[in-house]
């Protein structure tokens, strides 16, 4: 049986992804797992063992097929009639494709307070500058993970 760790004892590391020509739904299944700790062998369903993801590049993140076009997102003002819908297309229009990571991080994390927190430790940033050098990120090569996991052009 897994002994369960005690808060003082959680260590969290720190990760650096490159998104270039990462598949989304690929990258945001891998960033779930980091941010709840599943990779770790102390997980515990209940506590923030997770690590830190700093996610550089997220212009060049691509979409398998046509889900750039067809695929839509959802969201309801709360008055009748008041469904909204848009595209991941819209959202690179709009410079905002740091929400089309979150969307899908955010949608593979178990909902509540605690998937919240961990969705904090996701940073995602426009090119491959970012203001965490000094927390000394591993680099995780994850167009090397599987062949997946890239579109080639």
């Amino acid at each position: 049986m897994t002994p369960f760790i005690k808060k003082k004892e959680i260590k969290n590391d720190w990760y650096l992804i490159n998104a270039e020509n990462a598949v989304v739904g690929r990258l945001a299944a891998y960033i779930s797992k980091v941010l709840r700790g599943k990779n770790k062998p102390t997980f515990n369903p209940h506590m923030d063992n997770g690590d830190f993801v700093v996610v550089t590049n997220i212009e060049k993140i691509k979409f398998t097929g046509k889900k750039l076009q067809d695929k839509k997102y959802y969201k309801h003002t709360g008055h009748p009639g008041g469904i909204k819908e848009f595209s991941p297309l819209r959202l690179k229009e709009k410079n905002k494709t740091h929400d089309i990571l979150k969307l899908a991080v955010k949608r593979m994390l178990p909902g509540g307070p605690l998937a919240k927190k961990q969705l904090t430790k996701l940073k995602i940033y426009s090119g491959e500058e970012h203001p965490h050098k000094i927390q000394n990120p591993k680099v995780i090569n994850f167009n090397e993970l599987s062949k997946k996991n890239i579109i080639r052009n």
